[in-house]
Formats: C-alpha cells, sequence, structure tokens
C-alpha cells in the first residue's frame, strides 16, 4: 500500500538534515509542512532549508508562495493532498513530509473542517479592529458571538482569535458549528516518526540558531519585508521582536534574548500537541540507523 511517512518534531530538534538521508533511503522528495517556510521573502528567519539541501532532495512547499499570499492550513491540506496523488501516481510508493506546524499535519493526516474561505472585506476590517481596539477587546468580542469556543481558543494567539471572529462576521454562525472534528479516510498508510532530545540539549540548539540567523542576516530580511510587517505571514516569532528592533525599541541583544526565550516556548507548545498523539514514535534524530530499521518493518 502506498505509504506517507510524517517527519515531526520540535523546532530546532534537526528535521532537515535527518529528513535528507531518509528521503534519499526511501527515494522521495521531501513535502514540507511549515507554514513559514512556504514564504519565499524569509528564509533566514524561518530556517526554510538551504539551496544546497534543496538541490540535494527536491523540496515541495518551499518558498513558492510570497507574504502578501493568504494562505491556509485548509489550502495546505488541498494542495498537499494533490501532490502526493501526482507523486503516488508517477511510481512512487513512499512519500516524505516533515515539519513543525501542528495543524499543517494535522490537516493532511487527518483532515481538516471544511470551514468557508475569509472574503477579503471581512479579513481588512478584522485586521483594523484588531490593530484599533486591541486583542483583548476581540477577546471578548468572541466570548459573546461564540462562547464556546472562546473556552477552548487560545486567547494569546491574535490569529486564531480573528480567525474565529472572522468567520462569525462573515456567516453569521458561530465558529464552533462548522468544527466538527471528523478523521478523514486517507488512500494511504501513514507512518508517524517523532524526533525529540534532551531539554537541555534542544535549548542549546534553539540559543544557537537565533545567533546563527543573525550573523546570516536576519536584520536585513526584516529591513526588506518591513512595510509589510503586518502581513499574518510575518506574526511570528523572530519577525515581531526584529521589527522591535528595527523600531529603537529594544537594543540587538534584548532581541536575540526575546527571540532564544519566545523560541523556547514555542518548542514546548510543540511537545504538548505532538504528545498528544498516541501514532507517533519517538526517536532520537541522531539515531538515523534505527528510524531506518522501524521503516523497513513497517513498510
Amino acid at each position: 500500500m502506498k505509504t506517507l511517512v510524517v517527519v515531526l518534531g520540535p523546532t530546532g530538534v534537526g528535521k532537515t538534515e535527518l529528513c535528507i538521508k531518509l528521503a534519499q533511503y526511501l527515494k522521495s522528495p521531501i513535502i514540507n509542512a511549515d507554514s513559514r517556510q512556504i514564504f519565499a521573502e524569509i528564509p533566514i528567519g524561518t530556517a526554510a532549508p538551504t539551496q544546497e539541501q534543496q538541490h540535494a532532495i527536491t523540496h515541495y512547499f518551499v518558498g513558492n508562495h510570497s507574504i502578501k499570499d493568504y494562505y491556509s492550513a485548509a489550502k495546505y491540506e488541498t494542495d498537499a493532498l494533490e501532490l502526493m496523488e501526482s507523486l503516488f501516481h508517477q511510481g512512487h510508493e513512499t512519500l516524505l513530509l516533515t515539519g513543525g506546524s501542528m495543524m499543517y499535519i494535522d490537516a493532511v493526516c487527518n483532515g481538516i473542517d471544511d470551514i468557508p474561505t475569509v472574503d477579503q472585506k471581512t479579513r481588512d476590517l478584522l485586521k483594523k479592529k484588531l490593530t484599533e481596539e486591541g486583542l483583548d477587546y476581540l477577546v471578548e468580542e468572541l466570548k459573546q458571538l461564540d462562547p464556546e469556543h472562546y473556552l477552548v481558543v487560545d486567547k494569546k494567539n491574535p490569529r486564531r482569535v480573528v480567525h474565529a471572529l472572522e468567520i462569525c462576521y462573515m456567516t453569521g454562525k458561530t465558529y464552533t458549528s462548522f468544527r466538527k472534528q471528523t478523521k478523514k479516510q486517507r488512500p494511504f498508510k501513514i507512518l508517524k516518526i517523532g524526533l525529540n532530545r534532551d531539554r537541555n540539549e534542544l535549548y542549546e540548539r534553539i540559543n544557537s540558531r537565533v545567533i546563527d540567523m543573525f550573523n546570516h542576516g536576519l536584520i536585513n530580511e526584516c529591513k526588506h519585508v518591513y512595510d509589510y510587517r503586518d502581513c499574518n505571514a510575518l506574526n511570528t516569532v523572530g519577525y515581531k521582536e526584529t521589527f522591535n528592533y528595527i523600531d529603537g525599541l529594544l537594543t540587538q541583544e534584548e532581541t536575540i534574548r526575546q527571540i532564544q526565550s519566545n523560541t523556547r516556548q514555542y518548542m514546548r507548545k510543540q511537545l504538548t500537541w505532538f504528545k498528544r498523539d498516541q501514532d507517533i514514535n519517538w526517536f532520537q534524530p541522531d539515531n538515523i540507523e534505527e528510524i531506518i530499521k522501524y521503516l523497513d518493518e513497517k513498510l
């Protein structure tokens, strides 16, 4: 049976290097599942695969959109499934998908609810309300319009709050009414491999990677996209802090420390999400022989 191997794990764990070796072994391209690496203008701050890595193995969904484009997990589900159908049809028995974006991986493995696409008028309206009235005001508004979703939404995540309100505004219905959370059947087998390291080692890798990003031009990258700082694509760790540095609100040392701290926090959030999934088989990223042995037994 056709098989999708999903390699997931927290930011900084070492997915990219391992997956290049795995892709070569499986004779598969790499299907990227990172919601920020799809944007062409921001390869440094998203730690996107380098040109050398992309030459070694064909990568999909890396730098294939502009930060000005609207893109979502639902759109990714459609695009990724169409790509996989084509690749399987071309003769691939096994495909490799990897990333750390929980919603994107869930979209492919389990399916995402059929939530209406938000029109531009509604998107602009909620963007304006967020800017003028602030997140706390919108959270309270969501409590009134959809009290059920208010109980479960990440109230500190403007993207989640705004999207729920967009649906409420545009449809006149609650966001909850569209969230059926029914797992969809896929025409291929799914094997999930989770990568993890000792917590202190992960912290050290994250701290070093942030410094590397600055050494490789993160500040200039942020200056090039500064005019688009309100785009959803840039509402993410690394860019928000560096924009504050450009505005003179932080020193470079403070910016680096904030990015390191916020990345570590995001890493913990990823692990909490992934640990809920009982189908994930966990490995150390340095132990590729054990991972290959596991795949040989399952494929």
